[in-house]
């Protein structure tokens, strides 16, 4: 047995594209409902991807019962948004980063654990066959033991990006560039390395007319004995984000830009490895590039397995 869930977006601005694009790709999902504060956004989008145009979420919510909600506006509303379409029997898929604090995302998961509607945050930079194959090898060991990581995250935006009234702002925004842009990067180390034990942290203003930093450094030790660097920056005109690891055995590294394939990533040997060790780390002959739709293709899969597993119990509604 399989349906079609039944997708609704909140918020039509450029993310939602990714979000749109990526649901055409998934034969078990449909685009029936946007909203935007901007009728005259919501509509072009709609145009474009199709989806009833709904002045309000709580009207789109009445209307249409959609199965899942992507939530595709600035951070500063993630979280009421999320909790009221979990209460209208929704689940929903959140891009980053989920909340303003610790406290709102404390919110979001209690009330997805009360009325067991499901909660996933967009990190996208963690999917692909190279993401997954790497994982793979480090899990197993056979790179040998983690031991120094990089993590950089180094672009550029002008001042005029900070000046969107809800950026550069705690209230609205959550953060700087850390937490808008680097959480992938960030996401992706903590992915390939596991569980963080402490960080120390420090936020600079070094050129942005902000109210947030518009760079940071960091040093993460994680519970493996593994110790990284963390370096962000929206303010670097020769933009890239990289992920380094050094093992016993090699080094790993990704360089790429808003998204990684096969030729981003690339496995060093230390000395005296032998060829044939080195040829079992060879990635996968099927390449799959990071992005939206391996994400959202996962998440409604899930979704899709855990209403078949428990159909009678917590029907999603329709």
């Amino acid at each position: 047995m399989t349906r079609t869930l039944r997708a609704a977006i909140v918020g039509t601005g450029a993310i939602a594209h990714a979000h749109a694009e990526a649901l055409a790709h998934l034969p078990g999902a449909e685009l029936v409902a946007v909203t935007d504060r901007d009728p005259a956004s919501a509509t072009a989008f709609s145009q474009r991807f199709g989806g009833a145009v709904h002045d309000t979420l709580e009207g789109l919510l009445e209307a249409e019962r959609p199965d899942v909600v992507h939530i595709c506006t600035p951070p500063g509303v993630h979280a009421p948004q999320a909790i009221v379409a979990m209460e209208a029997g929704a689940h929903v898929v959140c891009e980053k980063p989920a909340a303003l604090s610790l406290a709102e995302l404390d919110r979001m998961v209690e009330d997805s654990e009360r009325t067991g509607r499901e909660l996933a945050i967009v990190f996208q930079q963690r999917t692909g066959t190279a993401a997954a194959h790497v994982k793979a090898l480090l899990d197993a060991g056979a790179l040998g033991r983690p031991l120094v990581g990089v993590c950089q995250t180094l672009w550029f935006r002008d001042q005029a990006y900070f000046d969107v009234p809800w950026r550069g702002n705690w209230a609205t925004e959550g953060g700087g560039p850390t937490l808008g842009h680097a959480i992938h990067q960030i996401d992706l180390l903590a992915y390939l390395l596991g569980e963080w034990e402490s960080v120390r942290a420090d936020l600079w203003r070094l050129d942005r007319e902000t109210g947030t930093e518009d760079s940071s450094t960091a040093t993460v030790a994680f519970t493996s004995g593994a110790v990284a660097s963390v370096v962000t920056s929206a303010v670097s005109p020769r933009e890239v984000s990289a992920i380094r690891v050094d093992t016993e055995l090699a080094t790993v590294t990704v360089e790429h830009l808003y998204g990684h394939g096969h030729d981003h990533w690339h496995i060093t040997p230390a000395p005296g490895v032998s060829e044939e060790q080195v040829a079992q780390w060879a990635l996968p002959s099927m390449e799959e590039p990071s992005g939206h739709v391996p994400l959202l293709r996962e998440i409604y899969a899930a979704l899709a397995a855990g209403h078949l597993a428990d159909e009678g119990a917590r029907k999603l509604p329709h």
